[in-house]
């Protein structure tokens, strides 16, 4: 589940995140189909109606400049030749139809990788319905103001057509306003945050943000008990010496007697 910050319509974001819907917000993000998709956007946009001459188009040029030989010049057959100043182009472009087609499953599938890249990247934001009762570009420039996005390109997409919205954004060179269904691949991509209307996006829930832990109390310290004197110790009553006993010297100690040894037979 892919979350957007939700504002209101001053401009004041709200506590709770806005949980994006699982269609289209699914995560996958296939760069390929949108380089494609731009591709062939901004290849429909061109007019084709670059050309240049030929020098079949020049006038002049039908008759020879000089002779063949004799002159001491290179040889020339018409003055409309490419190597004369003023003459035919060679290759240039010619109006031709730069239009392509895309099929739908690829133009859809890169639609929703552009969305699924702004939430991503936490470029996409949630907004409350915005009704103006008057088209007022200051009323929309202090909106985008306070949601901080003063200097960023600026996509707000509408839930339906919002006439007072979207010539309110006319006038803004880096905000355009159009309905969340019109929107293409080449248009979010274009702009760095996309700010949708949160009834264009169907079932989307509104994310309570967890209360913050009440701040803890300080503990008062405690008062430290008063410090006990030792109690005086009874001196030790001292042991009783052992009365030692008389140790016999060398002297008095009489050899054992040795037994006689007995005689061979």
């Amino acid at each position: 589940m892919i979350e957007a910050p939700h504002y209101s319509v001053s401009g004041a974001r709200h506590k709770g995140a806005f949980a994006l819907p699982a269609d289209p917000f699914d995560g996958a993000v296939h760069e390929s189909a949108m380089h494609q998709a731009v591709k062939v956007y901004l290849g429909n946009q061109r007019q084709g109606t670059a050309k240049t001459k030929t020098r079949g188009f020049i006038s002049g040029g039908n008759k020879k400049p000089w002779r063949q030989k004799g002159t001491g010049r290179a040889r020339q057959g018409s003055i409309r030749s490419p190597l004369w100043r003023g003459g035919g182009t060679v290759f240039g472009p010619i109006p031709r139809d730069y239009r392509a087609g895309i099929p739908r499953k690829l133009r859809q599938l890169a639609r929703r990788s552009a969305l699924n890249a702004r939430a991503r990247e936490g470029n996409l934001l949630v907004l409350d319905a915005v009704r103006f009762e008057a088209p007022k570009t200051k009323q929309l420039a202090g909106l985008l103001e306070k949601m901080g996005l003063a200097d960023r390109k600026v996509l707000v997409l509408t839930d339906g057509l919002n006439r007072n919205l979207y010539l309110s954004g006319r006038n803004l060179p880096s905000a355009q306003v159009m309905t969340f269904a019109d929107a293409s691949a080449y248009d979010l991509l274009w702009a760095d945050t996309v700010v949708v209307e949160q009834s264009a996006l169907g079932e989307g829930t509104v994310v309570a943000q967890p209360d913050a832990a009440p701040a803890r109390t300080p503990r008062t310290p405690k008062e430290k008990p008063a410090a006990r004197k030792p109690a005086a110790r009874e001196p030790k009553k001292a042991a009783p010496k052992k009365s030692a006993r008389p140790v016999a010297k060398r002297s008095q100690i009489k050899p054992a007697a040795k037994k006689p040894k007995k005689k061979e037979t």
